[in-house]
């Protein structure tokens, strides 16, 4: 059995498959030692480090299509369409007062100083801020401003952050990319040996919603959310929500290629990639089938590095 340092990437919902990655490293007796993780990743490694990651499972788990859009908290500020106060509000029910000193073993959040334009790294301090500041999506989610700078989603920089855990004393290093490339656009129904419990949802019919529900409101520049659902004004939420559609997508697809660049630089002793086409970085209500997914790669990657560690 051997020591992980555990490289958890950024890809949006496509990161609840980090979940099933744990699960089959756990089962086969290995023993994670350092987490690394960027925006999905963040979230999922820091809960995880914190030995909370069965409640948090439990919880998405039993996502609906319609309680992820409970959760989305509109503020069409300057600064970003979301201030994920709600999202937040759960988390703290999980992670309360946790420092990440404080943590059984070493975990590593990666975020973007916006105005320094470089990566910052927590490794000490809240818990909580740390994951915030990671999944600051910019356009989409405010940033976060802490000790004087203003940051954002640690995947504008570096998706997958395989150089915190190079320091890890470990014997392998296991990165999970979610934003992996595929020759074609591979579905996840392809993908897992299984049937789905869900069926897909459209990203068209997701925006549909949320237009639905919400309008945009007065909110300042640091993007005051709006309190109650309200009539939306003809025209104006379809060119915000095309706009927020094609950031999304941009977003990915900048991740995707920062993603490659780092593994050809530093590559890791196992590699799990979860293809970008599998889920939409939005479909938050698709947890079981994406964490299936992440266990079932996860065990064919190690079978592939086991069995050329044999060899060697």
């Amino acid at each position: 059995m051997a020591r992980i340092a555990l490289v958890l990437g950024s890809g949006g919902a496509r990161g609840y498959a980090h979940i099933g990655v744990i699960d089959e490293l756990e089962a086969r007796g290995h023993e994670i030692v350092a987490v690394s993780g960027c925006s999905m990743g963040a979230v999922i490694g820091g809960i995880y480090a914190a030995g909370r990651l069965e409640e948090y499972r439990d919880w998405v788990t039993r996502l609906s299509f319609l309680d992820v859009l409970r959760l989305v908290d509109i503020a069409w500020g300057a600064m970003g369409a979301m201030r994920a106060t709600k999202i937040m509000g759960r988390l703290e029910c999980l992670l309360s007062d946790i420092c990440i000193e404080d943590l059984p073993l070493s975990f590593t959040a990666v975020a973007t100083d916006m105005s320094a334009q470089r990566e910052v790294w927590f490794q000490r301090g809240s818990l909580l801020e740390a994951i915030r500041a990671s999944i600051a999506i910019p356009g989409l989610i405010t940033p976060l401003r802490h000790e004087g700078r203003l940051l954002a989603d640690g995947g504008l920089l570096n998706p997958l952050p395989i150089i915190p855990a190079m320091a890890a004393s470990a014997e392998w290093i296991v990165a999970v990319n979610a934003t992996a490339p595929s020759p074609r656009n591979v579905t996840l129904e392809e993908l897992l040996p299984v049937a789905l419990p869900t069926p897909r949802e459209d990203r068209s019919s997701w925006i549909a919603l949320v237009k639905q529900r919400w309008m945009p409101a007065g909110a300042g520049d640091d993007g005051v959310a709006a309190s109650e659902p309200q009539a939306e004004p003809e025209g104006r939420a379809e060119r915000a929500w095309g706009k927020l559609d094609l950031m999304l997508r941009s977003f990915d697809i900048t991740q995707a290629a920062l993603a490659q660049y780092k593994i050809a630089g530093y590559p890791p002793d196992v590699l799990v990639n979860i293809p970008k086409s599998v889920c939409g970085s939005h479909e938050f209500q698709r947890a079981g089938p994406m964490i299936e997914l992440g266990r079932h790669l996860a065990r064919d990657a190690l079978d592939r590095f086991n069995a050329g560690y044999s060899e060697a």
